[in-house]
């Protein structure tokens, strides 16, 4: 009976256990890979973005500005990873991508797909007065420990369009609504906007029904790290805060991080990668 009572009590905590679990979620922009950031470009830093991954446990990345041969980059370096996305210049392989890492030995991919951040959101199209193509990169994933599920959306607003960027904010929020419904949703990207701004503004609007919130503000252990996420490759720029975790719909937060590490001087990427360790309800 002792025997019996000891193994119900092993399972019972197993159960309880795999019914909490967490997992952290990143966005990180990596830098597209061009020859005239010299010292700084990809190949003096792709190993180091993979490492950045790796170290921090990140289960779920949105990557920005990566173009294929930096995913293959990365890819080669995290093992256990798959990753989804389209090019966002021709719906194929051409041009930056927003793609999405995610860890195949937690989670398995229900569903994915690009959407362009336009009024023509379902096919290759510019939006209102952006400088580039952009695009949103959503997964469906069941987390295999739990059985839980959830919906992540990954991004990289517009650097120009100021219209682009409003109007950017408005249809995400529209359309995590429309394809996540109800269901635990994250949002990751560089929004190219600070907190005062008014795309983050419409996105952590309150009376919209539909609304996301800032990890950061509901993190459970606050924040640790830089505030400010774009760096230039030289140091934390003051009042640069552009690159966020968001989320909706009953997604706790129990940490929140920037994170500034250097190897030989020198940051692996532009920008400070942001993660939110989560648990799904």
């Amino acid at each position: 009976m002792k025997i019996i009572i000891k193994i119900s009590f092993f399972l019972f905590c197993i159960q309880a256990l795999s019914s909490q679990a967490q997992f952290r979620v990143m966005t990180f922009n990596i830098r597209m890979d061009t020859p005239s950031d010299g010292i700084n470009q990809w190949k003096n830093r792709k190993e180091h973005c993979a490492e950045l991954i790796l170290f921090h446990q990140a289960d779920i990345v949105g990557a920005q500005e990566a173009f294929i041969h930096q995913i293959h980059d990365l890819k080669m370096n995290l093992e256990d990873y798959q990753w989804i996305g389209k090019g966002r210049d021709d719906g194929k392989e051409e041009g930056e991508f927003s793609p999405l890492f995610y860890n195949q030995t937690k989670f398995e991919l229900k569903e994915f797909d690009t959407f362009w951040l336009s009024e023509t959101c379902e096919k290759v199209s510019f939006g209102w007065d952006a400088a580039c193509r952009r695009v949103v990169t959503w997964g469906h994933f069941i987390e295999k420990s739990t059985g839980k599920d959830f919906y992540a959306f990954n991004t990289h607003f517009d650097h120009q369009g100021e219209v682009a960027r409003r109007n950017s904010a408005s249809l995400i929020i529209d359309k995590i609504q429309e394809i996540a419904g109800d269901k635990p949703a994250i949002l990751l990207g560089d929004f190219n906007a600070t907190p005062d701004q008014e795309p983050i503004q419409i996105i952590l609007n309150s009376e919209n029904p539909h609304h996301l919130m800032d990890s950061e503000k509901i993190s459970k252990q606050g924040h640790y790290g830089p505030y400010s996420t774009f760096t230039g490759f030289v140091k934390e720029q003051e009042g640069r805060h552009i690159d966020y975790v968001f989320v909706k719909n009953g997604v706790e937060v129990l940490q929140h991080a920037a994170h500034s590490e250097q190897w030989e001087n020198r940051y692996p990427s532009d920008h400070f990668p942001v993660s939110a360790l989560v648990k799904i309800p």
